[in-house]
């Protein structure tokens, strides 16, 4: 018998199946009680770490590992001046500095995997 848990329409149920060797010929079905949990809710945003979160956010435009971090925390960016580089479907690209300013925190270390979305910095103007 292996236990697996299951979510249906957003509904979490606790399940046992029962396995059949090969060549047997299957037990009659027996109806179950299946006791349904309470949802699960989503996990809450990550702060940014600590170290002073600007107001500019930059985040992964898709799922990736970060390759190489460019800037430091502290760093003056001009517009289009690479942060760090993202390897993305084994191709390295590269995030920039959407505009003039300071980098406020570094939010992933190289090697990193990311989401699509995941803050990956942030900077003040």
């Amino acid at each position: 018998m292996k236990n697996y848990t299951i979510t249906v329409n957003g509904t979490v149920y606790d399940v046992t199946v029962e396995e059949n060797g090969q060549g047997q010929a299957p037990a009659a079905p027996r109806k179950a009680p299946v006791i349904p949990k309470a949802p699960i809710a989503p996990a809450a945003p990550q702060a940014p770490a600590a170290g002073g979160a600007g107001s500019i956010k930059i985040e992964a435009g898709a799922a990736g590992k970060v390759f190489k971090v460019e800037a430091a925390q502290g760093a003056q960016l001009k517009m289009g001046d690479t942060i760090l580089v993202l390897e993305i479907m084994k191709m390295e690209t590269p995030v920039v500095a959407p505009k003039n300013g300071t980098v406020a925190s570094i939010n992933v270390s190289e090697g990193q995997s990311v989401e699509a979305g995941a803050l990956l910095a942030t900077m003040n103007e």
